[in-house]
């Protein structure tokens, strides 16, 4: 499990501009099964994804497709963690075989 946090290095309005073309990307990930959660920093200098891949280089990957990326408006930072406690309605994830 992963959660990236990213972080604009571009003006919002440049940011903007590509913020359809993310959330298309980012939908394909949740179809995918690649997602779990996303949403913006807030205040809005980023945002956070929650991620669900079988390695750092899958997932690089996968973000090296965000128009985010493409387009040099958003830096990421990557954190593995293997979930140990969950809530009851996350339970499944931690029990998967990559999880804790």
């Amino acid at each position: 499990m992963f959660i990236v946090s990213l972080s604009y290095t571009a003006p919002l309005d440049h940011v903007d501009a590509h913020l359809a073309a993310h959330r298309e990307f980012l939908a394909a990930q949740y179809a995918a099964g690649r997602f779990l959660m996303s949403g913006p920093k807030v205040p809005r200098e980023g945002g956070i994804i929650l991620a669900d891949a079988p390695s750092r280089a899958a997932l690089e990957a996968v973000l090296g497709e965000d128009p985010f990326h493409r387009a040099g408006v958003a830096r990421y930072e990557i954190t593995e963690f293997a979930p140990l406690m969950t809530a009851p309605a996350l339970d499944a994830w931690r029990q998967r075989p990559n999880g804790g």
